[in-house]
């Protein structure tokens, strides 16, 4: 049997059928070109913007990391938080650098102190509140990246208390719904 037709058996069809091994391989072999570059944030820099009240720093976000990742820096006041929501989309880790942040992740709450770490897969009911009597700093990773655009645009809100019914449907829109 040739090579055409015994490649045409096994599901082999078009132009790829035709192809020489070598080249074929050659193809497969060929490294993805990636867009992401390295990138050095020192510790006061990153995008800075107030997100329901809420200084946060975005230090890489999708553009700089092919889409992998996003990170950001929390700096809460006491008694802030996020109520319980759940993501379609992406995994986040917290961080916690400074101060206590209560989070909860599949109905267990825990307190987190500074070095501690959560980690709230997608689909898992989960919320976090600054604790206790000074600011609370978190950095928090999702990936993949996406949400840094909810973000932005929750954070053209007006200042003031928040409409939480405008908050719901953007975050709707990045497959964010709260519970």
């Amino acid at each position: 049997m040739d090579r055409k037709t015994f490649l045409t058996r096994l599901g082999g069809t078009g132009a790829v059928a035709l192809l020489p091994a070598n080249a074929l391989m050659a193809a497969l072999e060929k490294p993805v070109e990636k867009k992401a570059r390295e990138k050095i944030i020192p510790a006061d820099g990153g995008i800075e913007l107030r997100v329901l009240g809420n200084p946060q720093t975005h230090k890489v976000v999708g553009e700089d990391t092919d889409s992998q990742i996003f990170e950001w820096v929390d700096n809460a006041e006491p008694g802030f938080g996020i109520p319980p929501h759940i993501h379609t989309r992406e995994d986040e880790i917290f961080r916690v650098l400074k101060g206590k942040v209560e989070i909860m992740v599949d109905n267990k709450s825990t307190v987190l102190e500074a070095g501690d770490m959560a980690y709230a897969p997608k689909n898992l009911v989960h919320s976090w509140t600054v604790v206790g009597n000074e600011k609370a700093q978190m950095w928090v990773s999702a990936f993949p990246s996406g949400m840094e655009h909810m973000f932005q645009e929750l954070s053209q809100l007006p200042e003031g208390k928040p409409d939480f019914e405008k908050v719901a449907s953007i975050c709707t829109r990045y497959g964010i719904t709260f519970v």
